[in-house]
Protein backbone atom coordinates (compact mmCIF):
# COMPACT_ATOMS: atom_id res chain seq x y z
CA UNK A 1 0.00 0.00 0.00
CA UNK A 2 1.72 3.54 -0.94
CA UNK A 3 1.47 5.61 1.80
CA UNK A 4 1.73 9.20 1.92
CA UNK A 5 3.79 10.56 4.43
CA UNK A 6 4.80 14.46 5.75
CA UNK A 7 7.31 15.92 8.10
CA UNK A 8 7.33 18.45 9.85
CA UNK A 9 11.29 19.32 10.74
CA UNK A 10 13.97 22.34 10.81
CA UNK A 11 15.28 22.99 7.24
CA UNK A 12 16.61 20.01 5.52
CA UNK A 13 19.05 21.83 3.67
CA UNK A 14 20.92 22.91 7.25
CA UNK A 15 21.11 18.94 8.39
CA UNK A 16 24.06 16.64 8.48
CA UNK A 17 23.28 14.19 6.40
CA UNK A 18 25.91 11.47 7.77
CA UNK A 19 24.22 11.51 11.27
CA UNK A 20 20.26 12.92 11.04
CA UNK A 21 17.84 10.59 12.18
CA UNK A 22 14.97 11.96 9.80
CA UNK A 23 16.69 11.93 6.77
CA UNK A 24 16.99 8.23 7.81
CA UNK A 25 13.24 7.91 8.67
CA UNK A 26 12.47 9.06 4.99
CA UNK A 27 14.81 6.77 3.12
CA UNK A 28 13.10 4.15 4.87
CA UNK A 29 9.71 5.66 3.86
CA UNK A 30 10.70 6.19 0.16
CA UNK A 31 12.61 2.66 -0.30
CA UNK A 32 8.62 1.50 0.71
CA UNK A 33 7.35 3.47 -2.30
CA UNK A 34 5.66 5.75 0.02
CA UNK A 35 4.72 9.98 -1.72
CA UNK A 36 6.73 12.06 1.10
CA UNK A 37 5.98 15.67 1.93
CA UNK A 38 7.96 17.93 3.53
CA UNK A 39 6.82 20.70 5.66
CA UNK A 40 8.32 23.36 8.29
CA UNK A 41 6.59 24.66 11.23
CA UNK A 42 5.60 28.03 9.48
CA UNK A 43 3.64 26.14 7.14
CA UNK A 44 0.86 24.35 9.36
CA UNK A 45 -2.17 26.43 9.43
CA UNK A 46 -5.45 26.15 10.41
CA UNK A 47 -8.74 27.93 8.32
CA UNK A 48 -12.50 27.00 9.12
CA UNK A 49 -11.42 24.42 11.84
CA UNK A 50 -8.89 22.33 9.24
CA UNK A 51 -5.51 22.51 9.41
CA UNK A 52 -3.49 22.53 6.58
CA UNK A 53 -0.07 22.73 5.53
CA UNK A 54 1.64 24.67 2.62
CA UNK A 55 3.73 21.26 1.79
CA UNK A 56 6.49 20.18 -0.74
CA UNK A 57 6.81 16.82 -2.78
CA UNK A 58 10.15 15.64 -1.41
CA UNK A 59 12.95 12.92 -2.39
CA UNK A 60 15.71 12.11 -0.41
CA UNK A 61 19.01 10.49 -1.40
CA UNK A 62 22.01 8.64 0.90
CA UNK A 63 24.61 11.25 -0.47
CA UNK A 64 26.61 13.48 1.92
CA UNK A 65 26.64 16.27 -1.23
CA UNK A 66 23.07 16.20 -2.37
CA UNK A 67 20.68 14.32 0.09
CA UNK A 68 17.16 16.03 -0.84
CA UNK A 69 15.14 17.47 -4.26
CA UNK A 70 11.81 19.26 -3.44
CA UNK A 71 8.75 20.01 -5.52
CA UNK A 72 7.02 22.81 -5.66
CA UNK A 73 4.63 24.25 -2.84
CA UNK A 74 0.86 23.15 -2.22
CA UNK A 75 -1.81 23.63 0.05
CA UNK A 76 -3.17 20.73 1.06
CA UNK A 77 -5.47 19.52 4.24
CA UNK A 78 -3.26 17.76 6.75
CA UNK A 79 -5.86 14.64 7.16
CA UNK A 80 -4.75 14.07 3.08
CA UNK A 81 -1.70 12.46 4.25
CA UNK A 82 -1.85 9.12 6.11
CA UNK A 83 0.86 9.97 8.57
CA UNK A 84 2.96 13.17 10.09
CA UNK A 85 6.01 12.66 11.61
CA UNK A 86 6.64 15.71 13.75
CA UNK A 87 10.68 15.85 13.98
CA UNK A 88 10.44 19.90 14.81
CA UNK A 89 13.59 20.03 17.08
CA UNK A 90 13.43 21.89 20.58
CA UNK A 91 13.51 24.87 21.63
CA UNK A 92 9.84 23.95 22.98
CA UNK A 93 7.88 27.05 22.76
CA UNK A 94 4.58 28.42 22.33
CA UNK A 95 5.10 28.36 19.01
CA UNK A 96 5.46 24.31 19.23
CA UNK A 97 2.74 24.14 21.39
CA UNK A 98 0.29 26.22 19.05
CA UNK A 99 1.79 23.41 16.41
CA UNK A 100 0.56 20.62 18.31
CA UNK A 101 -2.80 21.93 18.69
CA UNK A 102 -2.86 21.85 14.87
CA UNK A 103 -1.46 18.35 14.18
CA UNK A 104 -4.50 17.60 16.42
CA UNK A 105 -6.96 18.67 13.96
CA UNK A 106 -5.44 16.71 11.58
CA UNK A 107 -5.32 14.06 14.07
CA UNK A 108 -8.88 14.23 14.43
CA UNK A 109 -9.52 14.43 11.23
CA UNK A 110 -7.81 10.75 10.62
CA UNK A 111 -3.74 11.53 10.02
CA UNK A 112 -1.59 9.64 12.09
CA UNK A 113 0.94 11.98 13.83
CA UNK A 114 3.67 10.82 15.53
CA UNK A 115 4.61 11.19 18.45
CA UNK A 116 0.80 11.71 19.83
CA UNK A 117 0.13 15.82 19.81
CA UNK A 118 -1.19 15.86 22.84
CA UNK A 119 1.68 13.52 24.49
CA UNK A 120 4.28 15.97 22.39
CA UNK A 121 2.54 19.02 24.82
CA UNK A 122 2.33 16.32 28.01
CA UNK A 123 5.46 14.77 28.15
CA UNK A 124 8.37 16.66 29.12
CA UNK A 125 11.33 15.31 28.60
CA UNK A 126 12.18 15.98 31.69
CA UNK A 127 9.43 15.84 33.93
CA UNK A 128 8.28 12.32 32.08
CA UNK A 129 10.78 10.46 34.12
CA UNK A 130 8.70 11.32 37.60
CA UNK A 131 6.11 8.86 36.39
CA UNK A 132 8.93 6.03 36.78
CA UNK A 133 10.21 6.61 40.08
CA UNK A 134 11.53 3.12 40.28
CA UNK A 135 13.72 3.62 37.46
CA UNK A 136 15.41 7.00 38.41
CA UNK A 137 18.01 8.43 40.83
CA UNK A 138 16.80 10.78 43.64
CA UNK A 139 15.63 13.96 42.27
CA UNK A 140 14.25 17.33 42.79
CA UNK A 141 12.60 19.71 40.67
CA UNK A 142 12.38 23.01 42.03
CA UNK A 143 12.87 26.95 41.75
CA UNK A 144 14.18 27.70 45.28
CA UNK A 145 17.89 28.38 46.18
CA UNK A 146 17.39 26.90 49.62
CA UNK A 147 15.52 24.10 48.77
CA UNK A 148 18.22 23.04 46.07
CA UNK A 149 21.11 23.90 48.08
CA UNK A 150 19.37 21.18 51.04
CA UNK A 151 19.45 18.41 48.34
CA UNK A 152 23.12 18.70 47.69
CA UNK A 153 24.03 19.12 51.47
CA UNK A 154 21.94 15.53 51.36
CA UNK A 155 23.71 13.89 48.34
CA UNK A 156 27.29 15.89 48.16
CA UNK A 157 27.43 15.44 44.36
CA UNK A 158 24.68 17.01 42.04
CA UNK A 159 23.82 17.49 38.60
CA UNK A 160 21.69 20.83 37.96
CA UNK A 161 19.60 20.88 34.54
CA UNK A 162 16.54 22.98 32.96
CA UNK A 163 13.65 21.65 31.80
CA UNK A 164 13.32 22.76 28.43
CA UNK A 165 17.69 22.38 27.34
CA UNK A 166 18.79 19.82 24.88
CA UNK A 167 21.88 18.78 23.51
CA UNK A 168 22.99 19.41 27.23
CA UNK A 169 23.00 22.72 27.12
CA UNK A 170 23.22 24.60 30.63
CA UNK A 171 23.88 21.43 32.47
CA UNK A 172 26.21 21.76 35.53
CA UNK A 173 27.61 19.85 38.67
CA UNK A 174 27.46 21.25 41.85
CA UNK A 175 29.52 20.08 44.85
CA UNK A 176 29.50 20.84 48.71
CA UNK A 177 32.87 22.72 48.25
CA UNK A 178 32.23 24.78 44.93
CA UNK A 179 32.11 28.70 45.12
CA UNK A 180 30.27 29.58 42.47
CA UNK A 181 27.55 27.14 43.72
CA UNK A 182 24.76 30.34 44.77
CA UNK A 183 25.76 32.51 41.46
CA UNK A 184 24.71 28.96 39.46
CA UNK A 185 21.40 28.19 40.97
CA UNK A 186 20.76 32.37 40.34
CA UNK A 187 21.43 31.94 37.11
CA UNK A 188 20.26 28.80 35.99
CA UNK A 189 16.46 29.57 38.17
CA UNK A 190 16.23 33.49 36.94
CA UNK A 191 16.61 34.23 40.57
CA UNK A 192 14.11 31.68 42.03
CA UNK A 193 11.75 32.51 39.30
CA UNK A 194 12.20 29.16 36.88
CA UNK A 195 11.62 25.54 37.98
CA UNK A 196 14.78 23.56 36.94
CA UNK A 197 15.71 19.63 37.65
CA UNK A 198 18.32 18.95 40.55
CA UNK A 199 19.73 14.75 40.02
CA UNK A 200 22.19 13.02 42.09
CA UNK A 201 25.81 13.14 40.39
CA UNK A 202 25.88 9.65 38.48
CA UNK A 203 29.56 8.84 38.43
CA UNK A 204 28.41 6.14 35.69
CA UNK A 205 28.24 8.57 33.07
CA UNK A 206 32.08 8.07 32.47
CA UNK A 207 31.14 4.79 31.04
CA UNK A 208 28.51 7.16 28.54
CA UNK A 209 25.54 8.61 28.94
CA UNK A 210 23.07 6.09 26.85
CA UNK A 211 20.85 6.27 24.81
CA UNK A 212 18.32 3.75 23.91
CA UNK A 213 15.67 4.05 20.90
CA UNK A 214 12.01 2.24 21.47
CA UNK A 215 9.61 1.81 18.86
CA UNK A 216 5.96 1.17 20.00
CA UNK A 217 7.64 0.64 23.40
CA UNK A 218 10.25 -2.00 21.81
CA UNK A 219 13.66 -1.45 22.34
CA UNK A 220 16.44 -1.60 19.47
CA UNK A 221 19.19 -4.47 20.61
CA UNK A 222 22.03 -1.99 21.50
CA UNK A 223 22.13 1.65 23.30
CA UNK A 224 24.73 4.43 21.90
CA UNK A 225 26.69 4.73 25.07
CA UNK A 226 27.89 8.36 24.79
CA UNK A 227 31.40 9.01 26.34
CA UNK A 228 32.12 12.88 27.60
CA UNK A 229 35.29 14.23 26.47
CA UNK A 230 38.03 14.71 28.46
CA UNK A 231 37.33 17.03 31.19
CA UNK A 232 33.64 17.22 29.78
CA UNK A 233 30.42 16.21 32.72
CA UNK A 234 28.36 15.93 29.24
CA UNK A 235 27.80 13.06 26.94
CA UNK A 236 25.82 14.41 24.31
CA UNK A 237 27.49 14.55 21.05
CA UNK A 238 26.68 17.97 20.05
CA UNK A 239 28.65 18.55 23.76
CA UNK A 240 31.62 16.78 22.17
CA UNK A 241 30.94 13.64 23.27
CA UNK A 242 31.65 10.50 21.02
CA UNK A 243 29.11 7.64 20.82
CA UNK A 244 30.25 3.96 21.28
CA UNK A 245 27.32 1.18 20.53
CA UNK A 246 26.77 -1.28 23.63
CA UNK A 247 24.04 -3.79 24.01
CA UNK A 248 21.23 -3.15 26.38
CA UNK A 249 21.92 -4.90 29.81
CA UNK A 250 19.49 -6.28 32.44
CA UNK A 251 18.60 -3.54 34.09
CA UNK A 252 18.21 -1.45 30.49
CA UNK A 253 15.61 -3.61 29.49
CA UNK A 254 14.05 -3.63 32.44
CA UNK A 255 13.55 0.33 32.04
CA UNK A 256 12.57 -0.09 29.08
CA UNK A 257 9.71 -2.93 30.57
CA UNK A 258 8.92 -0.37 32.93
CA UNK A 259 8.46 2.68 30.49
CA UNK A 260 7.06 0.94 27.60
CA UNK A 261 3.24 0.33 28.46
CA UNK A 262 3.08 4.01 29.44
CA UNK A 263 4.21 5.03 25.60
CA UNK A 264 1.96 3.05 24.14
CA UNK A 265 -0.84 3.40 26.22
CA UNK A 266 0.31 7.94 25.16
CA UNK A 267 0.58 7.00 21.02
CA UNK A 268 4.67 7.64 21.77
CA UNK A 269 5.50 5.47 18.68
CA UNK A 270 9.36 6.45 18.57
CA UNK A 271 11.48 7.60 21.77
CA UNK A 272 14.72 7.78 22.91
CA UNK A 273 15.48 7.01 26.57
CA UNK A 274 18.65 8.32 28.17
CA UNK A 275 20.04 5.84 30.87
CA UNK A 276 23.14 6.56 32.97
CA UNK A 277 24.15 3.76 35.04
CA UNK A 278 21.13 2.24 36.44
CA UNK A 279 19.46 4.73 36.17
CA UNK A 280 16.70 6.67 33.72
CA UNK A 281 17.33 10.14 33.56
CA UNK A 282 15.56 11.41 30.37
CA UNK A 283 12.63 10.45 28.30
CA UNK A 284 13.33 12.11 24.68
CA UNK A 285 10.01 12.27 22.90
CA UNK A 286 9.96 15.74 20.68
CA UNK A 287 12.75 14.52 17.96
CA UNK A 288 14.83 11.58 19.00
CA UNK A 289 18.39 10.76 17.39
CA UNK A 290 21.07 8.40 17.18
CA UNK A 291 19.26 6.24 14.51
CA UNK A 292 22.23 6.39 11.87
CA UNK A 293 25.15 5.46 14.15
CA UNK A 294 22.82 2.09 15.84
CA UNK A 295 22.19 1.58 11.92
CA UNK A 296 25.92 1.77 10.87
CA UNK A 297 27.17 -0.57 13.65
CA UNK A 298 24.88 -2.82 14.37
CA UNK A 299 23.69 -4.06 10.96
CA UNK A 300 20.42 -2.64 12.25
CA UNK A 301 17.33 -0.85 10.68
CA UNK A 302 15.78 1.32 13.40
CA UNK A 303 13.91 3.57 10.43
CA UNK A 304 12.11 0.81 8.88
CA UNK A 305 11.03 -0.84 11.93
CA UNK A 306 9.20 2.71 12.49
CA UNK A 307 7.77 2.97 9.29
CA UNK A 308 6.63 -0.53 9.51
CA UNK A 309 5.34 -0.16 13.17
CA UNK A 310 3.32 3.26 11.30
CA UNK A 311 1.89 1.09 8.76
CA UNK A 312 0.63 -1.65 11.23
CA UNK A 313 -0.92 1.17 13.45
CA UNK A 314 -2.71 2.64 10.10
CA UNK A 315 -3.94 -1.27 9.28
CA UNK A 316 -5.47 -1.68 12.30
CA UNK A 317 -7.13 2.14 12.43
CA UNK A 318 -9.07 1.61 9.08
Amino acid sequence: MKLKLGIVMDPIEQIKPHKDSSLTMLLAAQKRGWSLHYLQQHDLYLEQEVAWGTMRPLSVADDAHKWFELGEKSDQPLHHLDAILMRKDPPFNMDYIYSTYLLERAEAAGCLVVNRASSLRDANEKLFTSEFPQCCAPTLVSSQAPRLLAFLQQHQDIVVKPLDGMGGESIFRLRLDDPNTSTILEVITHKNQRLIMAQKFLPEISAGDKRILLVNGVPAPLALARIPAKGELRGNIAAGGHGVPVPLSDRDYWICEQVAPTLREKGLLFVGLDVIGDYLTEINVTSPTCIRELDREGNLDIGGDLMDCIHTTLMENK
